[in-house]
């Protein structure tokens, strides 16, 4: 075996991105919450990165001399200080702070802006917060510690309780929970004790149906729970009886079927149906509720004074104004200071200025873009959904003159608040189709049209996906049976058959 040495020359390229870039790629692409909270956070680590507070834009001319003169009366204070100016000090901080000394209190209440006679920020902050709410499992637990069961059906029901989901059913099978714990502390467990424990919990637990197996049994328990009230509806027994016998039927909409089965009217099988949209398929989102995050719009789309065209603006009311200190700015430049000291800073204030540019630039980025948006969709703002146009994004960034990943960065999770209501950006870019007299129409118009369509259907008679093709040809969209299919399960719309009303 032989083992050379040589030496190769090789040529490439490779693309590295600055992290001023990175930082503004990743501004770009956040919607106003996320940003609020990046900000915060700088505000928090950077000390070069100020608010620009309404007094401080009154007062600019001396704002900066006020800073200089606080920083050097804290930097002197020790040296200039005298004996009578500790003393007189400390009578200031017994006098401050009498209530807390006296009374125990955290000395973090008073704060320096309770000692200047002004509300501690912070603390109003801490105390608007709400508390955290107790989670389904909390509830249902805290309720079953009240019931009065023997200690061995105790410990099996905080044990299914545990395995119930956010839906408030049984989130496994009986078979599953056993083998998952074959070692209960005091318990000798099995299928036996595990049926009796859930029927306590079906008995129990409030709202009714919480622990089901299953839809089915949800629906069941809530009608076992309603028949056992005095005068309940006497419809109940025909909703039981159709859930019981008939559950696929009815998911079906096989309603003839039932009838010509139960010897039920069709009239009797929908009075019992309007019983059974009283009921709840979810009964654990009574006790929880879903923590939407609310959505803050980033553009703000209005009639112009003159009512001929529609003008864009940024809604920056959320986003506080940002600048660099200038203190820190002289602090970066002062060669008195030592390097590491200089550093630090000079570090601090560059990240500050980074930060407000990549701001600036996301705010014009937008504002371009949407320009754009306004200038395409002109016939949606006047007329609606049905008059939404095709717009690639490769389109808009060409017209731009910028890249089409920076275009996708702006529309991602930005939202628009125009005349028409909350509209997502992401809604104006996408793909679309002609119509025979030449019009372009994007593909969410044309799902537009076909729910247009079928709610103007005969719901005694409703059209089939191959009848919803051929009315839309007739509109002079032509498109496949498999995409109406496509579309109308998109749209959360039934099959035919089960939007047939009898």
């Amino acid at each position: 075996m032989r083992f050379d040495i040589s030496q190769q020359a090789q040529l490439s390229q490779q693309m590295k991105m600055a992290p001023r870039m990175i930082q503004s790629m990743e501004i770009l692409q956040m919607p106003m919450l996320a940003l609020q909270e990046r900000v915060d956070q700088e505000l928090v680590s950077n000390v070069a990165l100020e608010l620009v507070e309404p007094r401080d834009e009154d007062d600019a001319p001396s704002a900066d001399g006020e800073d200089e003169r606080l920083a050097e009366r804290e930097l002197n204070q020790a040296e200039s200080s005298t004996a009578t100016d500790d003393w007189r000090r400390l009578g200031e901080f017994e006098a401050s702070y009498e209530e807390a000394l006296d009374n125990q209190y955290p000395s973090t209440r008073y704060s320096r802006f309770r000692m200047a006679g002004e509300r501690d920020r912070k603390m109003d902050a801490l105390a608007n917060v709400a508390a955290r709410g107790e989670g389904l499992t909390e509830q249902l637990l805290k309720q079953w510690s009240f019931d009065e069961v023997d200690e061995r059906l105790a410990t099996v029901g905080r044990l299914l309780i545990s395995y119930i989901n956010d839906d408030g059913l049984l989130g496994a099978d009986l078979e599953t929970i056993l083998d998952q714990n074959l070692n209960v502390p005091g318990v000798e467990l099995s299928l036996e004790l595990l049926e009796e424990a859930l029927a306590e919990v079906h008995k129990r637990m409030d709202p009714p149906g919480i622990g089901a197996r299953n839809r089915r049994e949800c629906i069941l328990l809530q009608v076992a729970r309603f028949e056992a009230e005095p005068g309940h509806d006497p419809h109940f027994v025909d909703v039981r009886r159709l859930v019981n016998d008939h559950f696929d039927d009815l998911l079906q909409n096989r309603l003839p079927k039932i009838a010509l089965a139960t010897g039920l009217s069709i009239k009797q099988i929908h009075e019992a149906m309007q019983l059974m949209r009283k009921l709840n398929i979810s009964p654990g989102r009574e006790l929880v509720d879903e923590e939407v995050p609310p959505i803050i719009p980033d553009v703000l789309v209005e009639y112009s004074e003159n009512g001929d065209d529609y003008t864009a603006s940024l809604c920056e009311g959320i986003l506080p104004a940002l600048r660099v200190s200038k203190h820190y700015e002289k602090m970066a430049k002062d060669r008195t200071l030592e390097k590491s000291t200089r550093e630090f800073v000079g570090r601090n204030v560059r990240n500050a200025r980074w930060l407000i540019d990549s701001i600036n630039q996301r705010k014009n980025t937008m504002l371009r873009v949407v320009g754009v948006v306004l200038a395409r969709q002109r016939d949606y703002l006047d007329h609606g959904p049905q008059h939404l146009k095709p717009l690639p994004m490769i389109e808009v960034a060409d017209q731009l003159g910028i890249h089409v990943g920076t275009v996708s960065r702006a529309v991602a999770d930005k939202w628009l608040q125009t005349p028409r209501g909350l509209v997502a950006l992401r809604k104006f870019f996408s793909g679309g189709t002609e119509t025979d007299s030449g019009q372009n129409l994007s593909w969410v118009a044309v799902k537009a049209k076909l729910s247009q369509i079928i709610d103007n259907e005969d719901k005694a008679n409703p059209l089939s996906d191959a009848d919803l093709a051929a009315e839309l040809k007739k509109r002079g969209i032509e498109i496949a049976r498999r995409t109406v299919v496509k579309y109308r399960q998109q749209l959360n719309i039934p099959p035919a058959r089960r939007r047939k009303e009898y």
